[in-house]
């Protein structure tokens, strides 16, 4: 099966859309989101690469921002039209990260690479990614590149779910050092933060923050889930507040590299 296939068959039955609206799916969505209030100006333009249904690119259009979006799954670009509103100043296209000829260099104020680096096996295909949402974005603008990481997996998937022996009998883990190989035939690329800290040292960038996007948030779903609203202000005060420590890495499903264009 085809790379596209697979994802394609995978995002056709997870609604991504519900994952970030639960309480523990929204520490997520908050975290990016504050990050990137953070670098808002007037009149920026913003490119979303692998924007699926939409999540991020309505909200920023909503506030007024020119979004341009970027998707390769026919089914997401659906979703991702029907969500738009009257009047958002939202583009969406169908396309692969890793080509974006249809967009000119140094166009961008920010770029949002918050899914395709997810799927990305091969280190070509990573820094080729990476070279494209670079390229388009202006000298200055500000980056954004999600991850997944590979110790949260092993343990909420591995140990915690009891699927720890099956990931081994396939060869998904280093059975002494417990890295993730990056097999073509999965879905998920799993990293650790040397990983990220690599690719990113290939290119022109200085890196701003190294964000723990959902921390402990995926390992306490339920918890997270039943706060009610105090408990829960409290808890995103804890994680605002312990996301960009270095030591907390690991346990975060997604990791949010940003970084600016020399």
């Amino acid at each position: 099966m085809e790379t596209k296939e697979k994802i394609a068959k995978y995002y056709d039955g997870y609604d991504e859309d519900e994952r970030l609206v639960s309480k523990h799916g929204m520490v997520e969505y908050l975290t990016t989101m504050k990050y990137i209030e953070t670098y808002l100006r007037p009149n920026v333009r913003i490119l979303e690469i692998g924007a699926a249904t939409g999540r991020y690119s309505h909200a920023l259009a909503q506030r007024g921002y020119r979004v341009d979006a970027v998707e390769l799954l026919e089914h997401n670009i659906e979703l991702f039209q029907k969500n738009t509103v009257a009047g958002e100043p939202v583009t969406i296209t169908q396309g692969n990260a890793l080509d974006l000829s249809a967009f000119e260099s140094n166009t961008y104020e920010i770029t949002l690479l918050l899914g395709p680096m997810y799927h990305l096996f091969t280190m070509e295909d990573q820094l080729k990614a990476l070279s494209e949402a670079i390229r388009v974005t202006k000298k200055g603008g500000i980056l954004f590149a999600a991850y997944c990481m590979g110790d949260a997996s092993v343990l909420s998937h591995g140990f915690v779910r009891g699927e720890i022996d099956s990931i081994l009998e396939d060869c998904g883990l280093n059975p002494e050092t417990f890295d993730a190989f990056p097999h073509p035939w999965g879905i998920f690329k799993l990293n650790r933060k040397e990983d990220i800290d690599r690719l990113r040292s290939n290119f022109d960038v200085t890196p701003l923050h190294l964000v723990a996007s959902d921390g402990y948030a995926n390992h306490m779903r339920s918890t997270v889930d039943q706060m009610d609203d105090r408990m829960y202000a409290l808890y995103l005060k804890y994680h605002f507040a312990t996301c960009e420590r270095q030591d907390m890495m690991g346990y975060s499903h997604h990791i949010l590299d940003i970084f600016q264009k020399n």
